[in-house]
């Protein structure tokens, strides 16, 4: 291959600067202030019915607009999850309900002239609820006759399994080979339950959104959301009007991981704006982030794995239990993660496998899309039995590994029969022993202080956009002087998506990457694309830029070619110019944008749209030293080293921010972060005071590294790495704990009181 001279080099996002500056960029920096103030009331009960709710007095506000409850708003079941038409989680939402359904569930939207005014309404709206029983136990929801979704409008759009009469969301069971016979002939049987309950994205900027209607009496949206094309089918399936009357867009996201892959904000202010005609923004508090917002998905894996006495994995038995909670979201898709994305890695010696799992409706906030989508509840238990059965059979954890992990040129049964064409997964753990110095670090150490130091390791894979399903586009225009604009409908939330697929354009067109300009994404003007989640925009939209690219390299010989009278194949794209084989004669790119805006008809212009039958996945290897305290129970990372393998990649800077970023979520998930309810549903962990997010001393030193396998599918050989990353940590960091006490940790997070409290029972 050509050496490349723009993909795989690190260059600076295109917006550092402007970031780095603080220059306006998000919703609410590009948005009017005199417009509507939107807020939600929201219900104090995990499951009740509204008998009435009076608004009278709180209409009397001075700077009261509009207050809207159930009776006011379209009989239309829709789902807020961000996914291609059919969706895969039922249609079970509506604007506002008469039935709530978990402990922050909206009851009436409220607009007025200011902040102050709508607060002040809020108190004063009197609401007469009929408190319901509450299915809040995952265990007992299924076939529970309290019923979640008993309403007669719930619709299914896809056969996942979903029985609103069952409190069923999905339901499936997948296999080969029997695994109950392998399992029985096994030496060892590792049999226990991993438990990892929800988490929050925490993202720096919460949900937002602004409405109004624009000159052409169209809604027009601007919201921090990762789905501009979503939005707008979903908000016109809400509301009740015709997709043509919307118009979305974003401006920089500041974070999403999954949480702005669901309409979470976007229906009230739409609503609002809709009804009355005028300009409304709604700006989510941490609060409502924390409890009204779409977390992760709460998964109890059940994991039977059965070996031989020399090591050899024979077979994989995983059930998953997911919670969806009150709505769907993303029920049905990211259950099957948990099984597709864990499993698989063990292909080298695997027998047989059984996948099965239930989602189950219940009384507590809807979960929804996060960085690792299921992956990272699978992996976390699959890793971490992988770990025990090392432990049982006194063989070492990264030897037992190499006996059977899945290699390059394998067909992988549990990863939808899909060949692993790129895999550098054996590369990535022997450099990773390396670089962690393994051997050194593996055995516990002693300091001689009451603490001692231990280490752990984990695997994982995970995909490179939704095979068969997502569809990514782009737009490729010569402009004025000779550069390049480049649209797109990906979005661009801080991970310089913008800047990776201007790079591939640069190399593409043989220019400087200042010499293309990036806009995106916006539903009227962008071409269509899924938009940014999966792990899909560098794979996907990346190999649509690839294609756009060549077409207008044909589109300029061809204008070229007419203006030199001659043939098209007469001449040749050279970067600065198109130019007649012989030498005799070109034409710049700059005289070429000219040539193209009198008496022409060639476009200098190319769209191209791509969408993959596969989804190659990643691969990655963590390693994690821990210092732990026996006298408090705290755990400290001292040193983390990763090695990845995702195909080429494109900007290697961005690549290792992606993976040390993911890497300091999953320290937080394994170690930290917590999400309990009381007994009546409440969200305990309500703020950032109580919920504990990790911070720069947190994350100890951490190295990054890649492996580079050559994907033949993907633009430039690359695969994902935006979700791969996250996965690790845990099942890491859990064995590490195990090293350093004696106990197995199977719930999340492993925090110092139960540290602490295991080694005393432990003790007695």
């Amino acid at each position: 291959m050509a050496e490349l001279k723009t993909v795989g080099k690190p260059m600076r996002k295109k917006d550092a600067m402007n970031l780095l500056l603080g220059k306006p960029a998000f919703v609410e920096d590009v948005t009017p202030r005199d417009c509507l103030v939107v807020k939600v009331l929201r219900s104090p009960h995990a499951h009740a019915l509204i008998r009435t709710i009076n608004t009278d007095i709180a209409m009397k506000v001075p700077g009261m607009v509009a207050i809207y409850t159930y009776k006011d708003v379209p009989n239309k079941r829709f789902t807020t999850a961000g996914q291609t038409y059919p969706e895969p989680s039922p249609h079970d939402r509506l604007i506002l309900d008469q039935r709530v359904r978990f402990v922050g569930d909206a009851v009436a939207i409220l607009a007025g002239e200011n902040e102050k005014a709508v607060e002040k309404a809020m108190k004063l709206i009197k609401v007469d609820y009929e408190v319901l029983p509450a299915v809040l136990d995952p265990h007992t929801a299924k076939d529970n006759p309290i019923l979640v979704h008993p309403e007669e409008n719930w619709e299914a759009l896809c056969p996942v399994g979903a029985d609103n009469k069952r409190n069923l969301c999905a339901t499936e069971t997948c296999g080969e080979g029997d695994v109950d016979q392998v399992l029985a002939d096994c030496d060892v049987v590792i049999d226990h339950v991993w438990h990892t309950k929800p988490c929050q994205q925490a993202m720096m900027e919460t949900f937002r959104t602004y409405t109004e209607i624009d000159p052409y009496g169209r809604l027009h949206v601007i919201s921090s959301t990762q789905i501009v094309f979503h939005v707008r089918r979903i908000l016109a399936l809400a509301l009740d009007i015709p997709k043509s009357k919307i118009h979305v867009e974003k401006p920089r996201i500041g974070g999403g991981f999954g949480a702005k892959q669901s309409v979470v904000a976007e229906i009230y202010p739409a609503f609002v704006t809709w009804k009355t005609g005028r300009a409304a923004r709604l700006i989510y508090t941490r609060q409502e982030c924390q409890t009204a917002g779409s977390p992760r998905h709460e998964m109890e894996v059940h994991v039977r794995l059965g070996a031989d006495n020399n090591g050899k994995i024979r077979a994989m038995d995983v059930y998953t239990l997911s919670n969806t909670g009150a709505y769907s979201e993303h029920g049905p898709t990211t259950v099957g993660l948990s099984g597709h994305k864990s499993i698989p890695l063990y292909t080298g010696s695997l027998e047989a496998f059984r996948f099965a799992y239930d989602v189950v409706y219940t009384n507590v906030q809807a979960a929804g899309a996060y960085r690792g989508y299921g992956a990272t509840q699978g992996i976390f238990a699959v890793e971490s039995a992988v770990n025990e059965l090392a432990d049982r059979l006194g063989i070492d954890p990264v030897k037992l590994r190499e006996q059977n992990m899945v290699r390059e040129g394998m067909t992988m049964p549990a990863y939808y029969n899909e060949p692993a064409n790129a895999c550098a997964l054996d590369r990535c753990l022997a450099r990773c022993k390396e670089i962690f110095h393994w051997d050194e670090k593996f055995p516990v150490r002693d300091m001689g202080n009451g603490k001692v130091r231990a280490a752990g390791v984990a695997m994982a894979m995970q995909g490179s956009g939704i095979s068969g399903v997502d569809v990514g586009s782009a737009t490729v225009k010569l402009s004025d002087d000779g550069f390049y604009n480049l649209t797109i409908g990906a979005a661009d939330m801080g991970t310089g998506c913008d800047t990776i697929l201007a790079q591939m354009v640069a190399e593409c067109m043989d220019c400087d990457l200042d010499n293309v300009a990036v806009f995106g994404a916006d539903s009227d003007a962008s071409p269509y694309d899924s938009g940014s989640y999966a792990s899909s925009t560098t794979y996907v939209t990346g190999k649509a830029v690839e294609k756009a690219c060549e077409q207008l390299k044909e589109q300029l010989c061809k204008l070229a070619a007419e203006t030199l009278g001659c043939q098209p194949g007469d001449v040749e794209f050279t970067g600065k110019s198109v130019c007649r084989c012989d030498g005799t004669a070109e034409m710049t790119l700059a005289e070429l944008a000219t040539r193209s805006q009198c008496s022409n008809t060639t476009a200098v212009q190319a769209t191209a749209t791509h969408s993959s039958p596969v989804s190659p996945p990643p691969f990655m290897v963590g390693m994690a030293e821990i210092e732990l305290d026996k006298e408090t129970g705290s755990v400290t990372v001292l040193d983390y080293k990763a090695v990845v393998d995702c195909g080429t990649p494109i900007n290697p800077n961005l690549a290792r921010v992606q993976t040390e970023g993911g890497i300091v979520q999953g320290i937080g998930m394994a170690l930290f972060e917590d999400v309990t309810y009381s007994d009546k549903g409440r969200i305990l962990e309500d703020s950032l005071m109580q919920y504990k997010i990790p911070t720069r001393l947190d994350m100890g030193h951490l190295q990054v590294e890649f492996e580079s396998s050559y994907e033949p599918t993907g633009p430039f050989g690359a695969k994902s790495i935006g979700e791969i990353v996250i996965n690790t940590p845990s099942p890491a960091i859990a064995q590490a704990v195990y090293r350093a006490t004696g106990l197995w940790f199977r719930e999340l997070p492993i925090t110092p009181e139960k540290i602490l409290m295991g080694m005393r029972s432990k003790q007695a």
